[in-house]
């Protein structure tokens, strides 16, 4: 598999991938020195500078698009100015070149699971789960623009609810599937620090974005609490996503048809 980061600073995308066995191919960074840190690390990499004078058409297309976009209006820190705000707000260039390279793929004759990018991720502060006007909006709408790059006609509405759980998932029928979950970097080896950030996968072709997120047995620091029968993706409201072992609450959302698209949820 092969990847492409967006907002890519210093490289962490493309060092996690390659760790992985997929193939780092392009970044978009603005800022010199990170540009340099990951030549260092991935001199083959391809570097296509600002992210808002890409063309999604034009890039190399990728298994995987990735993207931190900046938290600075998200984040409990600033202003909260939201997605729009002139930082925060560049997650929808991130949905632009997304769309205008599986565009590109369908008009050139691809089909289902083989237009690209596949795969979409995006981080960011958990501050986005409680930004916008009503509370909570910024992040309905980053759901929303998400689910609209496979179905445009989506509108998604608040959860019953009203709030945002630290993890989620949403699958409709077998052709799109969204997850998040948050990550804590106190939990990971040698991270001496409280680090909490948003992480969301989007699969466009398949149900996998729960199974991606929400322990994986397969890698390493799989917490012995949440193995055995029931675990993981399989419980309806609650899903085992604490690094230290234990079930949550997540916001879920399962359509197995596709007609309408409307839904019922599950705070």
């Amino acid at each position: 598999m092969t990847l492409g980061s967006l907002f890519d600073g210093i490289g962490g995308f493309p060092l996690a991938a390659s760790r992985y066995g997929i193939t780092p191919v392009w970044a978009s960074e603005i800022e010199a020195f990170p540009i340099e840190v990951t030549k260092h690390h991935f001199p083959d990499m391809v570097h296509f500078g600002d992210i808002t004078k890409l063309d999604g058409a034009k890039l190399p297309p990728v298994d995987i698009i990735c993207g931190g976009s900046p938290c600075q209006d998200l984040s409990v820190a600033g202003a909260r100015a939201g997605l729009a705000g002139e930082r925060s707000g560049l997650f929808m260039e991130q949905i632009r070149i997304v769309k205008e390279m599986r565009n590109e793929d369908i008009r050139n004759g691809r089909t289902a699971q083989f237009v690209r990018p596949r795969f979409m991720v995006w981080e960011n502060v958990p501050g986005a789960f409680s930004s916008g006007n009503p509370k909570g909006e910024d992040f309905r709408i980053v759901i929303e623009e998400i689910i609209r790059i496979s179905f445009d006609s989506v509108s998604v509405t608040r959860f019953d609810t009203g709030s945002w759980k630290p993890a989620g998932r949403i699958i409709l029928g077998t052709s799109f599937s969204l997850a998040w979950r948050v990550f804590d970097t106190q939990y990971w080896p040698r991270t001496p620090q409280r680090r909490r950030r948003i992480f969301l996968v989007a699969d466009f072709a398949g149900r996998s974005a729960p199974k991606i997120l929400f322990i994986p047995e397969s890698l390493p620091g799989y917490p012995e609490t949440c193995k055995g029968e029931g675990q993981g993706t399989s419980a309806p409201t609650e899903i085992c996503i604490d690094d230290t072992g234990g079930y949550h609450a997540a916001n879920t959302i399962i359509i197995e048809g596709i007609k309408g698209l409307s839904y019922q949820s599950e705070g």
